[in-house]
């Protein structure tokens, strides 16, 4: 066994006899050559078991399936004219082919060492949200059978990141057992509906306070909960920067406009939430500041760059603003700027008396200097 033929055997054997577990081929014939290695492992799709092929070139990776004629000529081609090195993983045992420089062939055995894993086209992802939650077909998120209806689809998997990005906060502060959540600007209620439920599955005895200023959405939320049974979940009209009472544990405010996300934050701050969940939204408050002032930056002399260096400037200073309050900032992308470019997420994690005043204080100084921005309005909310 020590031609190029007897591996091919090898590996139509184990594609025939569904003991295949991977295979890989490499070494091109030459290193600037495009296409560089290629990886093929079953997969389950429809039912119906396939075979992906990763064509790893230099610049890109491109992914075929094919059925398993198609997947044999596809790999006899390549390791006949293409590939000189390959390597057969097996649930039984391991092959190895390798080319000399000289152009000799040998074939390597070993025993197999792995735990084989059931054939999927994609690793399922943990869900937060089970489409058989009661509140997802009140919301008109699932229909009457628990399946997902096809417009909403993009919003139960914002659900589900958002859930995911919670239990990663939660994990990382300290929160009573009964912990004080206020989602400013709360909207139809899609996440707020869905944090009570999980927090409710944790063990967590919470309660729930959404903010909202259209009468119809509060209304519709408070039914949905009252008929739900959800008894700590409430929904009162407000505007955010009226809201009085500083016993929350929790602050969130997703897509609150303009200045909203800065009256969301001060609150959060003053009340020194454990954490701190937004996701800012309009920046139109620094933007503005500039009219009519001359700018020597070359970068903003196009306005689509300028409106994204001004989201980043007032979205920095936030960040800023929370450290030197006592909190770890963090802004990351919340959900993919495929479904929309207003996907930031700036979170704070309160670490109590960890202030880092004078230093976030000279990085603020040095930011509104260098962009002539005189304040930024959570600046003047917190004096």
């Amino acid at each position: 066994m020590n031609t190029r033929q007897d591996f091919l055997e090898q590996v139509e054997s184990s594609l025939i006899n569904h003991t295949f577990v991977k295979l890989t081929l490499s070494k091109a014939p030459h290193k600037s050559e495009n296409l560089q290695n290629l990886f093929i492992r079953p997969v389950l799709i429809k039912e119906e078991t396939l075979y992906s092929f990763v064509y790893r070139y230099l610049t890109k990776d491109e992914t075929k399936n094919y059925d398993l004629k198609s997947a044999l000529t596809e790999i006899s081609e390549l390791l006949e004219n293409y590939f000189k090195n390959a390597t057969l993983c097996t649930q039984h045992q391991d092959y190895q082919l390798l080319t000399s420089k000289k152009g000799k062939v040998t074939i390597q055995k070993s025993a197999a060492k792995r735990t084989i894993e059931p054939l999927t086209h994609d690793k399922a992802k943990k869900k937060r949200a089970g489409t058989d939650a009661d509140y997802l077909r009140l919301l008109g998120v699932t229909d009457d059978q628990g399946t997902v209806i096809p417009k909403m689809a993009d919003k139960f998997r914002q659900i589900n990141k958002f859930l995911e990005i919670i239990e990663g906060l939660i994990n990382s502060s300290s929160l009573p057992k009964t912990p004080k959540i206020v989602d400013m600007g709360s909207g139809k209620g899609y996440l707020t509906f869905a944090l009570y439920d999980y927090m409710k599955t944790k063990g967590y005895d919470v309660e729930i306070t959404g903010i909202e200023l259209r009468q119809d959405l509060v209304d519709f939320c408070n039914g949905a909960a009252n008929q739900l049974g959800f008894n700590k979940l409430s929904f009162v009209k407000q505007p955010i920067q009226d809201y009085k009472n500083e016993d929350i544990d929790i602050l969130i405010a997703l897509h609150a406009c303009d200045t909203a996300t800065d009256d969301a934050l001060s609150k959060g701050i003053a009340a020194q939430a454990s954490l701190i969940v937004t996701a800012p939204c309009c920046h139109k408050q620094v933007r503005q500041q500039l009219k009519g002032k001359t700018i020597t930056n070359p970068i903003l002399k196009y306005g689509i760059f300028k409106e994204r260096q001004y989201e980043m400037v007032t979205d920095t200073i936030r960040a800023l603003i929370l450290e030197r309050e006592g909190y770890e900032s963090k802004i990351f992308e919340f959900v993919s700027n495929e479904h929309t470019r207003k996907n930031v997420m700036l979170v704070g994690v309160n670490h109590r008396d960890k202030k880092n005043h004078a230093s976030a204080t000279q990085k603020i100084e040095d930011i509104k200097k260098e962009f002539g921005i005189d304040y930024q309005q959570l600046e003047k909310l917190l004096t």
